[in-house]
Formats: C-alpha cells, sequence, structure tokens
C-alpha cells in the first residue's frame, strides 16, 4: 500500500468519526442491530457494472457497445445528455477506489466484464484485446490482496456494436454461440479467482427498456409506444429474453461441465424486481398484482426453475412469446447456483378494465396498471427519483415469494439502493441520511425473512460510487462515494459510507453507532 493510500484510510476514519460528532436531530436505532445479526458467512458488498464506471471507451482496444452508439446518436433519450465515455474512469481509478472499498470494510465487490474490452469485434476469432484481459486480471487481484471477494457479472447490457450492426445482437440466436465464447474465456482466464458468477444482469429491464419503450441502447419500440425510428413492442421484448436466457443457459452448462469441479465457484443469474401491491381490496387488485409478479419476475425464474414461461403469459401472449425446445428446456431447468435479486422499490397494481388489442405491447400485455400513490397518498417515503419510494417491507415479502413459489433457491440481494438528486450541493449530497435510512429498513426487511427461513447470502449496495445512470444519465447519485465530475473526478466518501463502516466493524463500540438521519 503506498502513501497516497494510507492517507486515504487515514482520511476515512477521521472523517467516520467526525461525522458521528456532528449532525442535528439524529435518530438512535438499536446498537444491536449489526453484522453480527446476520448469520456467519453472510456477505456484505457493493457493486457497480462496465459501462457506468469505467470509462476508457476509446482506449487501449476497447471498441463501442451499443451504449456507447446509443449515447452518441441519440442524446436526447439520455437525460442530460450524457454518456459512460468518462464515467467515473475506474479503468484508471481501481486501485483508489479498492482501498476505499477495504477501509469502509466490505467483504465483496460485484463488477462487469466489457465484453468489447476483451473480445472488440465481439467474436473470439476475431481477436482478444490483452490490454483489457490484464485490466480485469489486475483488477481481480488487487481486490484479493486487499481481501475483498470478486463477484463478476459477464454480460451487463453492452453488447458489443459489430455484433448489433451484424446481425441485430440480441434479436438474433446467433448471440447464444458468441455469448458462449465470451464466458468460456473469461471462466478460463479469470476462474481461478472468481468464485461468483452472474451471467446476465436482469435480462427482463433490459428487454423491457430497450425493446418495449426504447428508453435504453439499442432504443427499439414500435412507433405507438415511444420516439423509436424501428422496432415492435409486441414481440422483440420476449425475444430478447428468450436469447438471454439460452445464454445464461449455455453458460452455467459449460461452467458447470468444464470449470466448476476445478475452480469451486458458484454461478446465477440477476433479476430486476419490485413487488407489486394490490392497489384495492378486492379480487380483480389482487389478481393484477400477481399477473405483473408473472410478467416481471416469472418471466425469467419461471423458465429457470420448471422450464416453460409462466401460464399468464402463456395466455395473454400467445403465440408471440417464443417455445423452448426439449433440448432447451433440459438445459434451461435448474440452471443456477443461486439467484441475484436487484430489489429498489414497489408499485400499486390495479386491473386494466378496458384493452386494446390493436396495438399490442409488452407494456401492455399484462393488463395491469401499475402506480405509485393511493389516493394522492405516495406508496412510500419519496426519493431523489421520482420512480423510487422506500418501500423496505416489499423486500421481505418479494423474499417470501421466491422461497414458496421458485423452490427456496438460494438468494444474493445484489442490488438495493436509492438515488438522490444531482442537484444537492457537495454538504448536501454527504449527509445522505435517508440513504442510510433506506439501507437499514432494508437490511432489517431481509434479516426478518432471513430468520423466516429464506436462504439469503449476501447484500450488494447500489452503487458503490455515483455513476452514469442509463437514460437518467448522472442526474441522479445512487453512490454511498460522491463523484465530483467537475474537478477531476475526485471521490468524497458520504455519511452513509461512514454508517456501512460502523456496522461491518466486527467489534462495534461506538455508542454514536445509532446514528441514523435527520428530518
Amino acid at each position: 500500500m503506498n502513501i497516497q493510500h494510507c492517507l486515504l484510510l487515514c482520511l476515512l476514519n477521521l472523517a467516520y468519526f467526525l461525522a458521528l460528532a456532528g449532525g442535528k436531530n439524529t435518530f438512535q436505532l438499536s446498537t444491536n442491530f449489526r453484522r453480527s445479526s446476520f448469520p456467519d458467512g453472510f456477505v456484505f458488498g457493493a457493486g457497480s457494472s462496465s459501462y457506468q464506471y469505467e470509462g476508457a471507451t476509446e482506449l487501449d482496444g476497447r471498441r463501442p457497445s451499443i451504449w456507447d452508439t446509443f449515447t452518441s446518436e441519440h442524446p436526447e433519450k439520455i437525460e442530460d445528455h450524457s454518456s459512460g465515455k468518462v464515467a467515473e474512469d475506474f479503468y484508471h481509478h481501481y486501485e483508489e477506489d479498492i482501498t476505499l472499498l477495504k477501509g469502509i470494510g466490505l467483504d465483496s465487490y460485484r463488477f462487469s466484464i466489457s465484453w468489447p474490452r476483451i473480445f472488440p469485434e465481439g467474436k473470439i476469432t476475431r481477436g482478444v484485446n490483452w490490454e483489457g484481459v490484464n485490466f480485469y486480471n489486475s483488477l481481480i487481484d488487487k481486490l484479493l490482496s486487499n481481501g475483498i471477494q470478486p463477484l463478476v457479472t459477464l454480460f451487463h447490457w453492452d453488447v458489443p456494436q459489430t455484433l448489433e450492426d451484424e446481425y441485430k445482437g440480441l434479436l438474433s440466436p446467433n448471440i447464444v454461440n458468441d455469448y458462449y465464447d465470451f464466458v468460456d474465456f473469461c471462466f478460463k482466464e479469470f476462474g481461478d479467482r472468481v468464485k461468483h458468477w452472474v451471467t446476465v444482469n436482469e435480462p427482463n429491464l433490459m428487454s423491457m427498456y430497450g425493446y418495449a419503450y426504447g428508453y435504453n441502447a439499442p432504443g427499439r419500440c414500435s412507433d405507438y409506444i415511444g420516439n423509436c425510428t424501428e422496432g415492435n413492442s409486441a414481440t422483440e421484448p420476449y425475444i430478447v429474453v428468450h436469447h438471454l436466457i439460452l445464454c445464461h443457459a449455455a453458460a452455467v452448462k459449460l461452467y458447470r461441465e468444464k470449470y466448476q469441479a476445478s475452480q469451486g465457484g458458484l454461478i446465477g443469474i440477476t433479476v430486476f424486481t419490485a413487488w407489486m401491491v394490490p392497489k384495492y381490496d378486492n379480487v380483480a387488485s389482487r389478481k393484477a398484482a400477481s399477473r405483473e409478479r408473472d410478467f416481471l419476475i416469472g418471466w425469467i425464474m419461471h423458465p429457470i426453475t420448471y422450464g416453460d414461461y409462466p401460464v399468464t403469459m402463456r395466455y395473454f401472449v400467445g403465440n408471440r412469446l417464443p417455445e423452448f425446445t426439449e433440448a432447451q428446456v433440459k438445459m434451461v431447468i435448474g440452471s443456477f447456483d443461486f439467484i441475484g435479486v436487484n430489489y429498489y422499490t414497489a408499485s400499486y397494481a390495479e386491473d386494466i378494465t378496458s384493452y386494446s388489442s390493436v396495438n399490442l405491447s409488452y407494456t401492455t400485455d399484462s393488463r395491469v396498471n401499475k402506480t405509485t400513490g393511493k389516493n394522492g397518498i405516495p406508496i412510500g417515503e419519496p426519493t431523489g427519483c421520482s420512480w423510487l419510494y422506500i418501500y423496505p417491507k416489499g423486500l421481505h415479502k418479494l423474499m417470501l415469494y421466491l422461497k414458496r413459489k421458485y423452490n427456496h433457491p438460494a438468494i444474493y440481494i445484489t442490488e438495493n439502493g436509492m438515488g438522490d438528486s444531482s442537484s444537492l450541493s457537495l454538504a448536501e449530497a454527504l449527509e445522505d441520511r435517508l440513504r442510510i435510512k433506506y439501507h437499514h429498513l432494508h437490511l432489517l426487511s431481509l434479516l426478518k425473512a432471513i430468520k423466516e427461513g429464506v436462504d439469503i447470502r449476501g447484500y450488494y449496495i447500489w452503487s458503490f460510487l455515483d455513476d452514469f445512470e442509463w437514460d437518467q444519465g448522472y442526474t441522479v447519485r445512487f453512490g454511498i462515494t460522491y463523484i465530483d465530475y467537475t474537478n477531476k473526478l475526485k471521490r468524497y466518501i458520504k455519511q452513509s459510507a461512514f454508517w456501512f463502516k460502523n456496522f461491518l466493524q466486527k467489534e462495534n463500540r461506538t455508542t454514536a453507532s445509532s446514528l441514523l438521519y435527520s428530518e
């Protein structure tokens, strides 16, 4: 560890104790709630993804992904017209950032491998970018030397643009073979040190936003749904998820047959979730909430558990929903050692009484109207994101739901967090006590589910750093670490990071550990 990194750790500790001494109108929490409240071996980590963090998009042999192209050609679809071209420049700051991770006391760091940084032309036959490989090797080694375990996501939405140009990327079954070669290389190159793999991050959300609404790359949708030049919201979202499930299952089969015995790792998939609350106390609203859970969560979980999509989806989508062959069913069923769950918030669900069969779309196929409020009252405490309200009991209900409906899977919470508005001053952003409240309440809900028998093995904060938040750009800040985009990307530790540092201490003697939030 060099002098700069030692100073960073000293400053982190100093800032932590100064933070505990300051602050007005603080609420006191029970000092009994801490890391030791959770089972032995429970993992606490923080997350990131390649395009949202790394920057260096044109350096050292990396070629464009669909997100580079999308942000360049459609800046109007990003709230602040920004991109991940620089992002937090994690590519050049990773050593500094790992020092901060260690200082907070986190056990694990979740990151994704950029497909076009490893295979610039998308295919192994067109060449490997060894500078990119060396970056990930250095990152993994640096994490491990600091006692931090990597959790690696193999695909976090950055399809190489060459494959999009060649055969429309995820819309073609050809993607399965090219993805297979990519993950085979990653298992071979990094698997001796990586013990937890996520095959695909949120196939349901990527498909929904990229191919139904057109908000995200590659920006496809029907013209009656959004401002898109091409696409079909009635069919393409289902095709994309189908291919991503096949990519996932092929990767799991490969890992289990070729690598798992010698490398000793685990492999799973991450699903975007939200809890659905019946808007009214009637049968119609309860059925609507159940349907929406099938269309969001069951879309992924049902095939990998039972070999097909939910009956509700088969009924409402009909022949627009792809079929699995017998061989694919065998490969897909049980294709996970664990499930990654990304949970942020909840919505009310009510039945749509009038439905048009003309302009079909995934966005309306479930016949559910989702709202964040009822009778003028929001479903939970508002945050800096218009879509995100604090609803921690939804996480508890979701855990029990997954246990009951999908055969008691092992679960890692791979993302949980909230965003602040970027309009806050530096001082206001660092005083993020609402984020502390958010994490504290969600961890309490998680602990309750564990005590009720759910097999939950870890919790990853989203996000470690403020980052490029897809179509929201840099207008919201999800990090427990502040990034000063106007001053050389300087890192500032927020109050939430101090709280986690105290929470994670194995011997917690600080009476001020109960710091929560200010009103």
